[in-house]
């Protein structure tokens, strides 16, 4: 899910900045600082989930779990997502320091629409709805991430649509895959950790 260095267009790039600044801007505002080392945990669990990646063209295919943190940090994923590329980034070479904002953006955005369209249904009272919205969460999450990365492609040049659509169509099973962890986690904290649902804003 991480685009390399040297791939994206200037203007793709310079909106990437813009739009992860803007959100990190407005996550640090709406934080609970008290709260902050629920933040670092979920920046971690979305950094070690994402280590192990398979390499496909400019990108790679992972796990990310983008609906869970957005699902308990709400806007506070944007700092989160940012701090983990950044140190991926530095240590281990994934993705680059210029594509940072773009693969930002492209996944805290999406944990962030999950948090504000399925929050309500998990903290619900309908364990069945809850379960449903779990699923969702973790499917869109990484269904949405994808699709930025994928336009992020193409917009870049028409040498990478084959590879955004090769993209899309690899990421089916993650997609699948993280709706059922997400699923699974979501009903484990109902029971065990409710308040840990409900964002951190």
């Amino acid at each position: 899910m991480h685009i390399s260095e040297g791939v994206l267009a200037a203007p793709v790039l310079i909106s990437g900045v813009a739009a992860a600044a803007a959100g990190c801007s407005v996550g640090l505002r709406k934080m609970d600082f008290d709260k902050t080392p629920r933040v670092a945990v979920m920046a971690s669990t979305f950094f070690v989930a994402s280590l192990i990646h398979v390499p496909i063209g400019p990108s790679s295919i992972h796990l990310i779990l983008t609906g869970l943190v957005g699902i308990i940090l709400g806007w506070a994923s944007f700092p989160a997502i940012l701090v983990a590329l950044l140190l991926q980034s530095i240590l281990f070479q994934f993705g680059g320091l210029t594509t940072l904002g773009v693969n930002c953006f492209a996944m805290a955005f999406p944990a962030l629409l999950c948090y504000l369209i399925f929050s309500k249904l998990i903290n619900g009272k309908n364990q069945s709805l809850a379960v449903i919205a779990g699923f969702l969460a973790g499917f869109c999450g990484v269904m949405l991430a994808v699709i930025i990365i994928a336009a992020a492609l193409a917009i870049s040049g028409e040498q990478f649509i084959t590879v955004a659509r090769l993209i899309l169509i690899a990421h089916l099973p993650v997609m699948i895959i993280e709706g059922l962890i997400v699923t699974t986690i979501v009903v484990f904290l109902r029971r065990a950790k409710p308040e840990l649902l409900k964002g951190v804003v």
